[in-house]
C-alpha cells in the first residue's frame, strides 16, 4: 500500500473509497466555496484506490496559521498519520482535528500523537436498519409513533420528493421561521445555498416535502451515499402541528431510502444514551427515538499536534472565548 495525492480525474473513485458524505468529494468542493483548502489523500494498491482522506484547512484571521479537519473519515494508519503530519506542517497547521466514522480505534489515535480533542461533529447517532420489509419496520416503531404517522396519512398530508428550485428556496423560507422559532443556531442561507449547488447535482443531496393543500409544512434535506442515508437538515412550520406531518416525512425518508438501496439510516445525531430532559434538542431525541433506531457511539475527536506550544495557546483562548459567550448569553437572557 502507498499514500499519495488524489487526482481531480479520480473523483468518482475516491467518493466511493470514503466513508461518509463530509469526506465526498463534493462537499470539499463545496467547503473551497466557504473559505477552506481541501487536500486530498489516497491509500493504494497498485493503482487502485482503497480508502481515502479529505482534509479541510481553515485559517486563522491575520496570521499564516490554519487548523486541520478530517470529519467523519476512515482510520488512519502509521502511514497516512505521516501523510497528515506532512501535509498539515507545509499549510502551517497548528494541529489537525480527526473526527473518524468510527466507533473503535481510540488506541490507535492516542498511540500517534493525538489528544483527545474538543468535538465538532456528534458523538452519538442513531441508525436504523433499512434491510428489512416494510410492515417490520413498523411494527418496530413505538405505538405513538405509528398512531402519528397514520394520522397524518388519514388527515391527508403528502409527502414527495422534489428537487426543482421553488421547492429548495420554500426550504430556505422554512429553515429561516424554524431557527426564528425555536431560538437554535443554523447556517445561513449562502451556506445551504452552496451545498446545495455541488452536492444535489451529484446526486448526494435530496429535497422531500410534506405538504397539506398546497400548503409546506416540513421540508427536509437528505443525502444518499454509498448506500446510506442521512439526514442532517430539516425545517417545520408552526402551521397543523396537530397533522403530525414530520412523522411522516420520516416514515416515507425511510422508505426513499430503501428504493435508494440503502442498507441503513443514519438520523445525523443524537444525545446519548442518558439525555437530559431539559436539554433544548431533547424534544428531537425522543422523536427519532420513536423509531426504534439503534444508538451509535463514535470514538470522538482527536487532535493530531503539529506545534504544541501554539495548539496550548489556542486551547486556552478558545476556553476563555467559550466562558465569556456563555457569561453572555445568561447575563442577556
Amino acid at each position: 500500500m502507498n499514500i499519495r495525492k488524489v487526482s481531480p480525474n479520480e473523483k468518482e473513485a475516491f467518493n466511493k473509497a470514503v466513508s461518509h458524505p463530509l469526506q465526498s468529494w463534493q462537499w470539499g468542493e463545496f467547503k473551497e466555496k466557504n473559505g477552506a483548502q481541501v487536500l486530498r489523500i489516497g491509500m493504494y494498491q497498485g493503482k487502485t484506490l482503497k480508502k481515502g482522506w479529505q482534509i479541510l484547512f481553515h485559517p486563522i484571521p491575520k496570521t499564516k496559521l490554519t487548523i486541520g479537519y478530517v470529519p467523519k473519515s476512515h482510520l488512519p494508519n502509521k502511514e497516512v498519520f505521516k501523510a497528515l503530519k506532512e501535509i498539515g506542517n507545509k499549510n502551517h497547521a497548528i494541529f489537525i482535528k480527526i473526527e473518524p466514522n468510527s466507533t473503535t480505534g481510540e488506541d490507535l489515535l492516542l498511540k500517534n500523537n493525538c489528544l483527545v480533542g474538543k468535538p465538532i461533529f456528534t458523538l452519538y447517532t442513531f441508525q436504523i436498519n433499512l434491510n428489512k420489509s416494510e410492515k417490520e419496520l413498523l411494527q418496530s416503531f413505538k405505538s405513538k409513533t405509528r398512531y402519528n404517522l397514520k394520522l397524518a396519512q388519514k388527515k391527508g398530508v403528502k409527502v414527495e420528493k422534489d428537487n426543482s428550485s421553488k421547492a429548495f428556496n420554500e426550504y430556505l423560507d422554512l429553515t429561516l421561521e424554524t431557527t426564528k422559532r425555536q431560538k437554535f443556531y443554523a447556517h445561513d442561507k449562502k451556506y445551504h445555498q452552496l451545498m446545495w449547488q455541488f452536492l444535489q447535482p451529484s446526486g448526494i443531496a435530496h429535497l422531500l416535502k410534506a405538504s397539506f393543500k398546497n400548503k409546506i409544512l416540513a421540508t427536509w434535506i437528505v443525502f444518499v451515499f454509498n448506500n446510506v442515508l442521512y439526514y442532517p437538515y430539516g425545517a417545520s412550520s408552526a402551521e397543523h402541528r396537530d397533522l403530525m406531518a414530520s412523522n411522516l416525512m420520516m416514515w416515507e425518508a425511510i422508505r426513499f431510502g430503501q428504493k435508494m438501496n440503502c442498507h441503513y439510516f443514519d438520523l445525523w445525531g443524537s444525545l446519548g444514551p442518558n439525555p437530559n430532559p431539559k436539554n433544548p434538542w431533547y424534544g428531537f431525541h425522543r422523536f427519532k427515538k420513536g423509531y426504534n433506531p439503534k444508538l451509535i457511539e463514535f470514538i470522538g475527536s482527536f487532535d493530531l499536534i503539529l506545534n504544541k506550544p501554539l495548539y496550548r495557546l489556542y486551547r486556552l483562548a478558545d476556553y476563555f472565548r467559550w466562558q465569556y459567550l456563555n457569561l453572555k448569553a445568561t447575563l442577556f437572557k
